[in-house]
């Protein structure tokens, strides 16, 4: 194309790929630089031992926006699978159906306790928490304190490290909207359905089905890496980018073992705000760099148990809300395909473990971490020590943006300073310190990509994903144009356009 733009993308996640993909189809020249020297698909890749697959958190394939299921459907076609969608909570050495199946919970907390949740429940109704700007006054008004302190506290503390209390409300918000302990009997006694009129009622933290890679979410990122290739596009492993530079009205991308890429029309970029904005030339304001410094992340360790398979569980997850044990969660990746085992006599467990980088968990050795998951596998009653034939740890940093009482305050700072920087964008989970959804760190690609394709601001990337209740409601595919994407900019009027 005559007037083909020059972008380069630093990161390989499903953000900068999809971004990458979507402009190198339209020949547009495209160059992603991924810091690994082995891996894409960022924190959605599936890495392997000795055969044995396993995804990085778990990530199920399943979004109300058509154009991101079109998307997956172009990529992987029939290697995507339909998997059924099971989990439970482990609390007080029994498990719970996750999301609550009301019945099922009063009934095993047993009469006296189900009695004192049921009238916390009414109290809160009756007595709500009026304007609340933490998790816990969030999720006491939707399901009572007493669930709240039995089903969400202990797990989101292992999460997230902190207390409830100065967690933000909009992750609540966002990650469960709509879900309290009413609609969770209503779902129970009266089954949502899928048809008719009332697609957008169904909330998706119910929804009991989704679509996976056959050989894990790494499979989509490495054919969608292919598929580029094909396009012309380059994706270039094990180049990390050491800053980026505007000038004379183009970008230069600095690298941290190459010589410098030049000439740029675009720069998208989905790397952690802390990295990025302290590495942006001409230097950013003094408020704005320390802005970007006082953003913070929760990072964790998978320990991967590979053992001889005795069905001991077939969810593809369980959430540990005992104190007793320090594991956050447990996946079951066969569970999630079968085709991630080599040998079906075996099982393979991913046993997650929440921390900060550098703490006395994050920095054990190998050795004592695998110790540390067989002993409380065997103690919580998914498998016994004896039965694991082998291990392997994976560390994850920056897994999850904290959403802390100031950090709205901060990336607004940020989002106002680059407005000065023609021709930047900010995509996916830490791009835009946003703990989206793989489709959502999509959508905010897809924009970026017609916004440079049209070469002017059709679309506000901020935007995806600000509406909590759009965030977790709906079918897959719900409709043409899917979820609510952020309409045009309206010159002159603060209202979306349709």
């Amino acid at each position: 194309m005559a007037n083909a733009k020059r972008i380069a993308v630093i990161g390989a996640g499903p953000a900068g790929l999809t971004a990458a993909y979507l402009l190198s189809k339209v020949n547009q020249e495209v160059v992603v630089f991924e810091k690994d020297p082995k891996y894409v698909g960022g924190i959605s890749r599936t890495e392997s031992y000795k055969g044995y697959n396993f995804d990085i958190g778990g990530h199920r394939f399943f979004s109300k926006s058509k154009e991101v299921e079109d998307f997956w459907t172009e990529i992987l076609g029939d290697d995507l699978i339909d998997r059924p969608r099971s989990s439970r909570i482990y609390y007080n050495k029994k498990f719970f159906a996750y999301p609550l199946a009301a019945m099922e919970a009063l009934t095993k907390l047993g009469v006296v306790e189900s009695a004192l949740c049921v009238a916390s429940y009414l109290k809160a109704k009756a007595f709500p928490i009026k304007d609340p700007q933490n998790f816990e006054d969030w999720v006491t008004n939707q399901f009572g304190k007493r669930l709240f302190n039995i089903f969400f506290r202990t797990y989101t503390e292992k999460v997230w490290g902190t207390p409830c209390k100065e967690i933000s409300a909009d992750w609540a918000a966002q990650r469960i909207k709509g879900l309290s302990l009413s609609s969770a009997i209503k779902n129970a006694i009266f089954k949502p359905k899928n048809t008719g009129g009332n697609k957008d009622k169904v909330i998706k933290t119910l929804i009991d089905t989704f679509r996976y890679p056959k050989y894990g979410p790494g499979m989509m990122w490495e054919v969608c890496t292919e598929k580029i290739k094909g396009f012309g596009g380059e994706v270039r492993m094990n180049t990390g980018v050491s800053s980026i530079e505007f000038a004379n009205g183009s970008w230069n991308v600095n690298l941290q073992n190459a010589p410098a890429e030049t000439g740029f029309d675009y720069v998208i970029s989905s790397a952690p705000i802390r990295e990025l904005i302290p590495n942006i030339y001409p230097k950013v304001a003094p408020k704005t760099l320390a802005a970007s410094q006082d953003l913070k992340y929760r990072d964790f360790l998978t320990v991967v148990l590979i053992m001889k398979d005795k069905n001991v569980f077939t969810d593809n997850w369980i959430y540990i809300h005992d104190p007793s044990v320090t594991v956050g969660r447990v996946q079951n990746f066969k569970s999630w395909s079968p085709y991630m085992l080599p040998d079906p006599s075996m099982a393979c467990y991913g046993l997650e473990y929440f921390c900060f980088e550098g703490d006395g968990l994050w920095t054990s050795s190998n050795e004592t971490l695998i110790n540390l998951g067989k002993k409380e596998l065997e103690q919580i009653g998914l498998g016994k020590a004896v039965d694991v034939v082998d291990g392997y740890v994976v560390r994850q940093p920056k897994a999850y943006p904290v959403y802390d009482a100031v950090y709205k305050d901060n990336v607004d700072v940020i989002k106002d300073e680059l407005k000065n920087y023609p021709g930047l964008y900010l995509v996916g989970r830490n791009g835009m310190h946003k703990y989206n959804n793989q489709d959502h760190s999509m959508m905010t690609a897809m924009l970026a990509a017609k916004n440079i394709e049209a070469g002017q601001e059709l679309f506000d990337l901020w935007n995806v994903n600000g509406d909590a209740e759009y965030h977790e409601s709906g079918d897959r595919g719900a409709e043409e144009g899917g979820r609510l994407v952020p309409g045009k900019v309206q010159k002159n009027s603060s209202v979306p356009a349709k």
